[in-house]
């Protein structure tokens, strides 16, 4: 019964988590972070360590959360920890060349392949900002008027003086095909 009651908590918290409440973080932050903060001390690292892993691993759950078909198969704790634990292996294998935790430490689940998915999206929203940043004006602006400020065609058409709000989604379509371009042209030269 109790561990039902857990599961049911567990969902509740990620439910929170996407919705950006909080007080399931502040739940999941006090009931998790702790025991990850001992293993990171107890494997040569620090407090803050601690703090910058976990945060990573929030991110990774937050993330998660929010696409709406992760399905949770293990309790939290047990994913947070895992998720952390990967992290750090990593850390510690990038600064201090190959260094293997314990074996009571060993994977309880997979977490390196959900890791590895962040990392990658990670380095593909670099590129994306780049290959925006280097887009120039108006493309840049028209852009990030549409998809980030949610503008419509006919307001886009009126900021930039464009005759109708079909010219303006012209613009913006050419605009999207040359942002399309250097991003590919960048992310294929950084494989």
């Amino acid at each position: 019964m109790k561990q039902i009651q857990d599961i049911a908590k567990d969902r509740d918290l990620l439910l929170g988590l996407a919705r950006s409440d909080g007080k399931s973080l502040e739940i999941i932050y006090s009931d998790n972070f702790p025991v990850v903060l001992r293993m990171i001390l107890q494997h040569n690292g620090t407090e803050d360590d601690a703090k910058d892993v976990f945060q990573e691993a929030i991110i990774i759950l937050y993330e998660k959360a929010c696409k709406g078909d992760f399905t949770l198969t293990s309790r939290l704790k047990t994913f947070l920890y895992s998720v952390c634990r990967h992290l750090w292996l990593k850390k510690l294998q990038s600064n201090h060349g190959m260094y293997a935790l314990p074996t009571e430490l060993e994977e309880i689940i997979p977490a390196e392949e959900i890791v590895d998915d962040h990392e990658a999206k990670d380095e593909q929203f670099r590129i994306m900002e780049k290959a925006m940043d280097s887009l120039g004006q108006p493309c840049k602006t028209i852009l990030e008027d549409y998809y980030l400020h949610k503008h419509s065609m006919q307001e886009i058409a009126e900021k930039f003086g464009y005759t109708s709000s079909e010219n303006a989604k012209n613009q913006k379509y050419k605009c999207l095909m040359r942002l399309k371009k250097m991003f590919f042209d960048k992310y294929n030269t950084s494989l």
